[in-house]
């Protein structure tokens, strides 16, 4: 390969994980071009995308950046999956399709400047879709006003029924 096209390899990654929120990385070594096709395809709708690299060219893209601490992970044949929406559907595609590919394996992963192990990455595909957790946490911050709102509601219902009952009694 040309000088400048090493280059512009070189560029293409480093702009790729400057854009994605969160990438891991995969051995797929004895893989076929159809499996990694359909992994593509199916991590297309979740904001993400798949690309091999070459070794050297990915640890140089890298170097002096804060992504450098994933050098040491750059061995064998390696596969990046940037994911640029959600990071939790993009590993769930992800971890499924290691499930779903016997030669397919987990290697780490990169977010928030911290390296991610396989396990972490399975944890984070665990999780619920982004609208649930935000779902959860109104739910969660909602949750007292309601018992407040029931517990003075309680308060004012239970004086019309002491009065109601003092009523009833005196015309009886």
């Amino acid at each position: 390969m040309e000088k400048l096209g090493k280059q512009e390899w070189r560029t293409e990654i480093a702009a790729s994980m400057d854009k994605a929120q969160a990438f891991f990385l995969v051995h797929c070594a004895g893989m076929t071009v159809e499996q990694l096709t359909e992994l593509r395809v199916e991590l297309r709708p979740m904001q993400a995308s798949m690309a091999i690299v070459k070794n050297t060219i990915a640890k140089k893209a890298i170097e002096g950046r804060d992504e450098s601490i994933m050098t040491p992970y750059f061995k064998g044949q390696v596969g990046v999956v940037y994911a640029y929406g959600d990071v939790a559907a993009a590993a769930k595609v992800f971890s499924q399709a290691i499930k779903k590919f016997e030669h397919m394996k987990a290697v780490a992963g990169y977010m928030e400047k911290a390296v991610l192990t396989a396990h972490d990455i399975e944890d984070l595909a665990s999780l619920p879709p982004r609208e649930v957790l935000i779902g959860q946490i109104v739910g969660s911050l909602v949750a007292p006003h309601r018992g407040l709102l029931g517990i003075l509601n309680g308060v004012q219902r239970n004086l019309v029924q002491v009065l109601a009952a003092i009523k009833d009694k005196k015309t009886a």
